[in-house]
């Protein structure tokens, strides 16, 4: 009789052991789910802002490419003008230099 009093007392703590074994797991292994949840959620977070700004930076590099050509054509077109510029005070030089030509042919007929 005290034998089995034993046993049973034994398998009755053994029970409870486990059972608050059991219960102590799982909420181990809620938490530890809830963790997995927010990180997936934060990594889901991350990913959409690396996009985001990923086609925000394709968009100014594009920019700066425009940028960087429209820049290109107003030098080339800066100069041609210069250029253009050179040559007609080269013209006009010497145009004042046949109106000069002419002034003194004119005061020498006079």
């Amino acid at each position: 009789m005290f034998a089995s009093w034993i046993i049973y007392t034994v398998l009755i703590s053994l029970i409870v052991y486990l059972l608050v074994l059991l219960k102590y797991k799982e909420s181990i292994y809620k938490k530890e789910k809830k963790v997995t949840k927010e990180q997936e959620k934060s990594i889901k977070d991350a990913k959409l802002l690396i996009n985001k700004y990923r086609i925000q930076l394709q968009r100014s590099i594009g920019n700066t490419d425009i940028l960087t050509e429209n820049l290109n054509a107003a030098k080339n077109e800066l100069k041609t003008l210069r250029s253009k510029n050179s040559q007609q005070k080269i013209e006009n030089d010497h145009l004042q230099r046949k109106i000069k030509m002419l002034d003194e042919k004119i005061e020498a007929l006079v």
